[in-house]
């Protein structure tokens, strides 16, 4: 593992409302750390509306298995959300 990983991406998602982006981001929260290996890692942030994943990977494979996982969670973290929305 390096100390500083030379491949990076964010995925960066706005939603609708500050609400809707805080329900994401709070959904995706306890995975950051867990789902972590020695090639790969990530952080979430929000910021208003807008809900930023950053994975950063040592090489190309282990940042689009990265990329993929994460890319999954969001989209299980936007249902959370859409059926926040509805209560």
């Amino acid at each position: 593992m390096t100390a500083t990983r030379p491949h990076e991406t964010v995925l960066s998602v706005t939603y609708p409302s500050e609400r809707r982006a805080r329900v994401v981001a709070d959904a995706l929260a306890p995975e950051v750390g867990e789902i972590d290996d020695a090639r790969s890692t990530a952080t979430v942030d929000r910021d208003g509306s807008a809900v930023r994943v950053r994975v950063r990977a040592d090489d190309l494979v282990a940042l689009r298995a990265g990329v993929n996982s994460w890319s999954r969670l969001v989209a299980v973290a936007e249902r959370v959300g859409a059926r926040a929305d509805r209560t």
